[in-house]
């Protein structure tokens, strides 16, 4: 068996929008990976021996070092490839800020019209999923007043992708300057969603001609050096290695009184239904937590969360 202990392994379905911002964020740093096809819909029984319940799309692999969240993931990318950056200019902290937005309210409002447009016509098993992710335990109800709510929800759109266009219109070629960087991700994944999950998303963006051109020079980049791999090889490699060492430290300043060693639960912030994280803590400052977890199968594994948008419990 070939050593793919440390080579990128992303976990992620073709349809998916977010793994669409990792698949272009590994063509801006022109990387090879493997790509591993999990289910649209839960169960993901390979996925979640890995990541030890974290069922949300995508997850990147290394070895057996798992990536939860794109937020993370774009930051070890970045560490462990730091040429050519995601942050081309000085603005770093501002560009990680901007990322909050991008992948919240801004994401928050495409969703609702994309499957609010679509509302009845979803199949009940993936209304009921994405539902529960993006408007609650009253999902249903969501979904209807999203599809009634649709004129002004567009509305909304158009104030953010306007502001892009006017940005775009002095013929630079990416949103930061001559080079791709980490924001062109996270702007191009919503552009993606809704051109080919929208049935008005392309008229929608024919409005914006800067921003056109500037998506149709996003999508040349590609998404750098793809091959396949099978859910079992991607448990192999995890069993083959052994995860990266991580400074066992928690910061001076650590609001929430956690010691490494401590047994933690870590799960999204926002309740979607889903299965908490539990393992030791190895790891924890203000941009990433880390917990140490063992599976029969896949052996000893660190999983990594940002600490932006998840909440740990000490149990």
């Amino acid at each position: 068996m070939p050593d793919n202990s440390s080579e990128i392994i992303l976990h992620n379905y073709p349809q998916s929008p977010v793994a669409e911002k990792i698949r272009v964020s590994l063509g801006i740093k022109g990387l090879d990976w493997h790509s591993v096809e999990i289910p649209r819909l839960p169960p993901k029984p390979m996925l979640t021996q890995l990541t030890g319940g974290y069922r949300r799309t995508p997850v990147m692999q290394i070895g057996s070092d798992i990536y939860c969240d794109s937020l993370c993931i774009i930051s070890e990318l970045e560490r462990r490839f730091p040429s050519p950056t995601f942050y081309p200019t000085k603005d770093a902290g501002l560009i990680w800020c901007l990322s909050r937005w991008t992948d919240g309210a801004f994401f928050d409002l495409v969703v609702k019209v994309v499957l609010g447009s679509a509302n009845d016509e979803l199949p009940e098993d993936f209304a009921a999923d994405r539902g529960r992710l993006y408007f609650g335990a009253d999902w249903a109800e969501g979904l209807k007043k999203a599809n009634a709510a649709l004129p002004h929800l567009v509305s909304q759109l158009r104030a953010p992708f306007w502001a892009l266009d006017e940005m775009l219109s002095d013929q630079r070629k990416f949103l930061l300057g001559e080079a791709p960087a980490a924001i062109d991700a996270q702007i191009f994944y919503m552009v993606w969603f809704m051109r080919g999950r929208w049935n008005r998303g392309p008229e929608f963006l024919s409005q914006f001609s800067n921003l056109v051109k500037w998506e149709e020079r996003t999508k040349e980049i590609g998404h750098g050096n793809m091959a396949e791999m099978s859910p079992q090889e991607a448990i192999d490699t995890a069993a083959n290695s052994e995860p990266l060492m991580v400074e066992a430290t928690v910061d001076e300043f650590e609001p929430q009184g956690l010691k490494t060693g401590m047994k933690v639960s870590v799960s999204p912030d926002v309740d979607g239904g889903e299965q908490p994280v539990e393992g030791t803590l190895a790891h924890a400052d203000t941009r990433r937590i880390t917990v140490s977890r063992k599976d029969r199968e896949a052996g000893n594994l660190n999983v990594h969360f940002p600490r932006a948008g998840y909440r740990i419990d000490i149990l």
